[in-house]
């Protein structure tokens, strides 16, 4: 048995070195790709690359499960794709942390609740946004947040969504003003100005 390592960041300026000082002692081989998390598997190329490349009984290795994905949530849902192809992997430190050469009750219980915390998740976002829709708040790029669209931007932010996936499902154009008013703590419903689409990511 083999450690095969996945290094993953979302983007070229984010730093790899972290993870490869970690798995580069310990896997025979390391793959890095930078890529969205947002991305099914069969979608990434380099995470293909690392599946093809292990033997039967190596163990795809990553730092952290939300390596996986784009999140902690999503990491756990990969997680479980991966199982269901049969696949073992190694987790380093953080929830899920272990060798799991097959799913165990333990693990089975996280992926029950990533996958719960998930359907809510999306649940919300769409209670929020039928509300919107029922007060005649729909379509087109709106420059003032009401508190319904604001609910739906921060249950949306919450799940992992970026910036532009954000703006497309809630139809606002930006989001930065609501998320950085909510990381401050400020209520201030309908007064959220949004200023363009293109500041979204």
């Amino acid at each position: 048995m083999a450690l095969v390592g996945l290094v993953r960041v979302s983007t070229s300026k984010q730093e790899t070195r972290r993870q490869h000082n970690d798995l580069d002692p310990i896997c025979v081989k390391v793959f890095e790709e930078k890529i969205s998390g947002n991305l099914e598997l069969i979608d990434r190329p380099v995470a293909q690359t690392a599946l093809d490349y292990r033997r039967p009984a190596d163990l795809l290795t990553v730092q952290e499960a939300d390596r996986l994905g784009r999140n902690l949530l999503e990491g756990l849902i990969v997680l479980n794709d991966l199982f269901q192809q049969n696949f073992s992997l190694k987790i380093l430190p953080g929830i899920a942390a272990g060798e799991h050469p097959e799913r165990s009750p333990i693990l089975d219980l996280a992926l029950t609740l990533a996958e719960d915390r998930r359907r809510d998740i999306i649940r919300k976002t769409r209670d929020g946004l039928a509300s919107a829709a029922g007060h005649g708040r729909t379509g087109g790029h709106s420059r003032v947040v009401d508190d319904d669209k604001r609910r739906a931007i921060l249950t949306s932010r919450a799940a992992g969504q970026s910036l532009r996936e954000t703006a497309t499902a809630t139809g606002a154009g930006v989001v930065h003003g609501q998320i950085k008013a909510a990381a401050a703590g400020v209520d201030e419903p309908g007064t959220g100005v949004l200023r363009g689409k293109g500041a979204a990511r």
